[in-house]
């Protein structure tokens, strides 16, 4: 097949959106496949673009065997709604540089990758001049996070982009997306069933597994054996509700064993130290975003992990950094609503503790419990999932297959 890839992340980002359609990408060309990728300079997470690749403009190199065409795009300073609205359309208006000559190219499949929802515009304009089928793959449902967040609060805004998510939903062939309660939320806009296709995010067994505290960083991070680490590791965003790290590690400031680890970048990551300054917080440290390679020693070095949501963001984006925690034996601690699909999918598969999203004092009795070994039997299921359910080329040959079938 000849398939277009179209999403504004791509390797080498590291995290987000950017791995998995990274790690794609290549799948295909290595099964045979005939790939091309439409996207952006690596920016992400910290909104600025990769040194490698500043001042190249428009450019196209060949990265494991995909054909990779990047565009200039505007990267805000300051993110707020419009910001990120201009820097959205920014990109597709630079990435028409590429889809003109891709109007006369014929593709057996073409896949865009929202967020940005709109990305799909382009692609329509293919499928009418030459019937390509499209998969639109949600990774986060923008629109509803940007309504429920408040990232946008202009009530005839929000309609008109609501109105307008629909009409895209509605004129692709397929649209796929990664949780239950994700495709739950597609199926309210109108959706019809048989149009949706699970496609969860996976794991890379050969890179990401179990490794021994012999082989973690806590050594090179200076830790005992004798001392509690609890880890976030991470796109460091304002969904994530990671204030909440600065409180608990407040309520825990006496117990001198216990250690916060914040590894990541993103736009929270100034706001995190600044308060943790603030505190007069010794029991904080900010590490920079570790190398595929050192991740899953960096995982295997914590006792707790932490997996925070807020819970305006239930349902509307799936944590991907449980998935690699599952995978290296971790004990997550999990934020999520009864009710909610994570909630669901965490309880009746025991993957982690749940407690309750943005409360700092349920958060603490969770973590000592985990820490003073009370709540062993709550991740008895995981190593199970991990294989019936997150297996990379499991989960992307059932894509390929989906693709297969549209023609």
């Amino acid at each position: 097949m000849k398939i277009l890839v179209y999403g504004i992340n791509y390797a080498p980002e590291m995290t987000g959106i950017g791995k998995y359609t990274g790690e794609m990408a290549p799948f295909f060309a290595a099964a045979g496949h005939q790939v091309t990728v439409i996207t952006a300079p690596p920016y992400y997470p910290n909104w600025k673009v990769a040194e490698a690749y500043r001042g190249k403009g428009w450019l196209t190199e060949e990265l494991d065997g995909v054909t990779v065409h990047r565009v200039p795009l505007y990267l805000p300073t300051k993110l707020s709604g419009f910001t990120r609205i201009l820097h959205e359309a920014s990109f597709l208006l630079s990435s028409l540089r590429y889809w003109v000559p891709a109007y006369f190219r014929s593709y057996d499949a073409i896949v865009c990758v929202s967020p940005p929802f709109h990305l799909v515009f382009p692609a329509l304009i293919h499928k009418w001049l030459r019937g390509t089928p499209i998969v639109n793959h949600i990774q986060d449902l923008q629109v509803d996070a940007a309504r429920d967040m408040k990232i946008i609060t202009n009530q005839p805004l929000l309609r008109f982009l609501e109105w307008l998510e629909k009409r895209l939903l509605l004129n692709v062939n397929k649209v796929s997306s990664i949780s239950a309660g994700m495709i739950r939320k597609i199926q309210e806009k109108g959706v019809p069933a048989g149009n949706i296709i699970f496609f969860p995010n996976w794991v890379d067994s050969g890179i990401i597994f179990p490794r021994s505290r012999a082989e973690s960083l806590r050594t090179e991070w200076g830790f005992t054996d004798a001392d509690k680490v609890v880890l976030y590791s991470g796109n460091l965003g304002g969904k994530q509700g990671l204030g909440s790290i600065i409180e608990v590690a407040e309520l825990l400031r006496e117990r001198k064993e216990i250690y916060f680890v914040i590894v990541g970048e993103g736009e929270m990551k100034g706001k995190l130290v600044k308060a943790a300054a603030a505190a007069g917080l010794t029991n904080v440290q900010f590490k920079p975003l570790q190398p595929l390679h050192k991740l899953a020693a960096c995982l295997a070095a914590a006792d707790v992990h932490l997996v925070l949501q807020r819970k305006a963001a239930a349902d509307l984006v799936m944590p991907s950094k449980l998935t690699n925690i599952l995978a290296v034996d971790g004990h997550a601690i999990i934020t999520a609503e009864p009710g909610t699909t994570l909630y669901e999918v965490v309880a009746e598969n025991r993957l982690g503790t749940l407690v309750e999203p943005e409360n700092p004092f349920a958060l603490r009795e969770g973590i000592k419990a985990i820490i003073e070994g009370t709540r062993k039997q709550d991740t008895a299921g995981a190593s199970r999932f991990v294989q019936q359910h997150l297996m990379k080329n499991k989960i992307l040959n059932t894509f390929l297959e989906e693709l297969s079938r549209l023609g």
